[in-house]
This record gives structure tokens, C-alpha cells and sequence, in this order.
């Protein structure tokens, strides 16, 4: 996790205090009121009609003095799943990609506790979401685990809202020092080098016979 209080790690332009709010686009209003503020239980604290026409703009409280918002168009297009947000149907085959297009948000990440996510895992599933296992993610090959261990930096378990946008319940394990930043950023002309390493690695498996 970040790092708190720390005067080394102080944004030195912009006193920023956090996100205000993400704005996201929903098909109906009405069942995104029922999914967000019914199922995940985020308070509904502003609503808007837009001038003209144009359609509604409603705030969720998401805790920690941070909101969640979305917008309404009545002439909004269609989302396109594996474009705009990782795709529905095969979110959940261990195998599928997460990459969605340039300029997308491929996911939102509500911050919990450790200790809550088989106790929230449950309450999800009852309530009739599809979500994965709890995933415990690490610096292992894979990056992943299914056991919590003391290698573990975040655990997370991810699902879909109605629109089929990509959530996360997300809680942070330990705490970042100058040892969790060890890369060189990847620049347009790097695609090509990584998508070699995707193909040699799904062969790989092919091969294997996974």
C-alpha cells in the first residue's frame, strides 16, 4: 500500500488529496442505482438532470470522502466488451486477457479490509453476483496465489456490475518502499517485444498440454 505520512513520497506540484470522484456511463440509471446503492450499499448522494436533454449525472459515496459517479445518455452507444472493458463471457476462464483499448479504465478497485474478503466473497455471491476466487497476488512468476502468504501484496476478487464494467474488492497487505519500483516504463515501440513474449508463453502452455 502507499505509504502514509511521508514527506519523501509528497507530490512536490499538486497538493492532491485523492480522487474526487470517476465518472463512468451507464446504460439505465435506474438499475445502476439498484446494483450500486441495493447490492454493493454506496449511499446515492447527488442526482442531476442534465440541461437539454441531455440526460442524468448521479453521485455514490464510496467512502473516505471519494464518490463514484455516472452518467446517462439517452443517445449513448452500446459498450463494447473487450474494448472498452475486459469481456463478460470469458472474464472468467482463467486463461482470458485483461487488455482492453487505449484511453479505456479496464477496471475500478474498491479498497477493503484483509480480513473481510471471504465474509464480502459470500455476501456477493448471495446476493447473486458472479464473482472469482479471491486472488493473492505477488512477485512469484505467475503473480498469483490462491493461499495469503507473507509474499502476498494485495488480495483482490473481481466482478461485473450490470453494464458489465469490471470491479474489484482490493485490500492491501503491506507497504510499498523505494525496493517496489524496479521497472523500466514500456513505450509504444516495446509492443512488439512483449507480444513475442505473450505468443512464446502461450505456446509454451500448448505445449505442455495445459
Amino acid at each position: 500500500m502507499p505509504q502514509s505520512n511521508n514527506p519523501e513520497r509528497d507530490n512536490q506540484k499538486f497538493s492532491l488529496r485523492g480522487i474526487n470522484h470517476l465518472a463512468l456511463v451507464c446504460k439505465d440509471m435506474q438499475r445502476t442505482v439498484d446494483f450500486y446503492s441495493g447490492v454493493l450499499g454506496m449511499p446515492l448522494i447527488k442526482t442531476l438532470d442534465l440541461p437539454s436533454g441531455m440526460g442524468q449525472h448521479f453521485f455514490f459515496d464510496i467512502g473516505n470522502g471519494d464518490s463514484l459517479a455516472f452518467f446517462w445518455f439517452p443517445g449513448a452507444p452500446d459498450a463494447q466488451q473487450g474494448v472498452s472493458s475486459p469481456d463478460t463471457e470469458t472474464f472468467f476462464n482463467p486463461k482470458a486477457e485483461l487488455t482492453t483499448a487505449h484511453a479505456s479504465m479496464n477496471h475500478v478497485a474498491f479498497d477493503v479490509e484483509p480480513e473481510q474478503m471471504e465474509e464480502y466473497r459470500e455476501r456477493l455471491v448471495e446476493a447473486g453476483v458472479r464473482v472469482t476466487p479471491i486472488i493473492n497476488h505477488d512477485n512469484s512468476p505467475s503473480q498469483v496465489s490462491m493461499e495469503w502468504t507473507d509474499a502476498t501484496f494485495v488480495r483482490s476478487m473481481y466482478f461485473f456490475d450490470p453494464d458489465g464494467i469490471l470491479l474489484e474488492f482490493a485490500a492491501w497487505t503491506t507497504v510499498f518502499d523505494e525496493s517496489d519500483v524496479s521497472h523500466t516504463p514500456a513505450v509504444a515501440a516495446d509492443a512488439a517485444r512483449y507480444l513475442e513474449q505473450q505468443h512464446a508463453g502461450k505456446q509454451a502452455v500448448g505445449a505442455s498440454g495445459d
